[in-house]
Formats: C-alpha cells, sequence, structure tokens
C-alpha cells in the first residue's frame, strides 16, 4: 500500500524459459494467473492474448501501479517477446516497468514454500542450448560448461530448467546437494519480487535482457562486397 492509501497492482509477465506465465498481484493476494505450456507458435505469439486474458478477468478500469519482467537469463527470444511487451504495457498503461531475474522469482518461490533451504545456498541453472549452463548463485552470474562447474563450499539446493544435470554432476563429487521440483519461475512470484524491488527493498534492475552469451550470430565487420557486374 503506498502513502496514499492505495494498494498496489502488479502485472508480472515470465517468458524466460519454455512456459509462459502471466499474474496480476494486489499487494499479497493473487487476482489471477495464467499459465501458457510449451507450444510451437513462440512467446511472440502465445503471451500477448494471454495479458489480454489477464486483463480481462479483472474488474474494469482496473488500474495497474507497476509492471514486473523476467530478464533472464533464459532464451533469447522469449526474452526480446516478454520485454517488448512489458515496454509496451507501461507505455499504454502509464506505468513503470521493472526487470526481475530468473534466480530471484525462484528464490521467492522457495520462501514462501514449504520446503525451506534449510540453509543451503540456492543455485539456478538454466540450460544455454549451446553446450553448457547459465548459472546463478551467492549474486554471480556465469556462463559454463557442466565438466568445469565449480565444486560447492558447503550445501546446496539446485533450481532451474538444467538442475538435474547439474545436481547429478555435483552430487558425483560428492557435493551436498538438493535438487528442488522448481524448474521455471511463475509470474505471481516476478510479481511478488517486483513489487518488492518497487518498495526499495531489493536493488535496482532494468527492464533489459539479461545476456550471458554473445548472440549466435553476428553482424559482418564489414559491409558485404557488391555482386560482381557480368
Amino acid at each position: 500500500m503506498d502513502a496514499k492509501g492505495v494498494r498496489m497492482r502488479v502485472l508480472a509477465l515470465d517468458s524466460a524459459l519454455a512456459v509462459a506465465s502471466v499474474a496480476i498481484l494486489q499487494e499479497e493476494e493473487v487476482l489471477v494467473e495464467e499459465i501458457a505450456p510449451p507450444s510451437g507458435n513462440g512467446h511472440a505469439a502465445t503471451l500477448p492474448p494471454l495479458v489480454e486474458r489477464v486483463l480481462a478477468e479483472v474488474s474494469a478500469g482496473t488500474e495497474i501501479h507497476l509492471i514486473g519482467v523476467t530478464v533472464g537469463p533464459g532464451r533469447f527470444t522469449g526474452l526480446r517477446a516478454g520485454l517488448a511487451l512489458a515496454h509496451g504495457l507501461s507505455e499504454g498503461l502509464g506505468c513503470p516497468v521493472v526487470g526481475v531475474s530468473v534466480a530471484e522469482a525462484l528464490a521467492e518461490e522457495l520462501a514462501r514454500g514449504e520446503r525451506p533451504l534449510g540453509g543451503r545456498e540456492l543455485w539456478v541453472a538454466i540450460d544455454s542450448y549451446r553446450g553448457h549452463v547459465f548459472l546463478e548463485r551467492a549474486a554471480k552470474r556465469e556462463s559454463i560448461a557442466l565438466e568445469r562447474l565449480a565444486q560447492p563450499v558447503g550445501p546446496v539446493a539446485i533450481a532451474g530448467d538444467a538442475a538435474i544435470a547439474v545436481a547429478a554432476r555435483l552430487a558425483a563429487r560428492g557435493a551436498d546437494v538438493m535438487l528442488t521440483d522448481l524448474r521455471a519461475p511463475r509470474a505471481r512470484f516476478v510479481a511478488s519480487v517486483a513489487a518488492r524491488r518497487c518498495r526499495g527493498e531489493l536493488p535496482p534492475l532494468a527492464a533489459e535482457p539479461l545476456y550471458l552469451d554473445p548472440p549466435a550470430t553476428r553482424a559482418p565487420a564489414s559491409p558485404p562486397r557488391p555482386a560482381p557486374v557480368v
């Protein structure tokens, strides 16, 4: 609730990984949440109608005060689709947009769940689909091959869509590993983190893509030569 006594409503979008979701959170109450399973259409096609349905399900004229969107690490096209839509909605609805990392959203869900970490450090592992994983731990983000994973200094919990592969690799080395059942963020927890960020409880994070790898394709260093004249 802000200084004027208005209960903050947050619209949140997640399209960082295979599953997309959209939610509206009012303080701690989830007003609506929609989840779209993986499809061949891509998030650029599935996310806008998902947002449209969510906005239609709340009362007409309901004001949105903040937009939260996952910024990565994740899939290049999914992140771009979610961020582009979030910024467009920000312009249309006249409200700010803030970024939320995948690790922050998963950590928020774990913190609110029934299975506490018990002092374990959380490692979030995302499949890059380029032969390695995006790993976030203790505020450190890196793109790393499985065989080059650092040995944990203590007990760890693993989340993310590459969690099984990372947990198996660490367990084979004798590490104390707990595999969580969290594979992808949910929009309701993206909204919760965004609200905390807006209140100043978390450091700022711009609504810009968080890429840990260079793009798979690069622009040519110089303009291509013209075709020869015959």
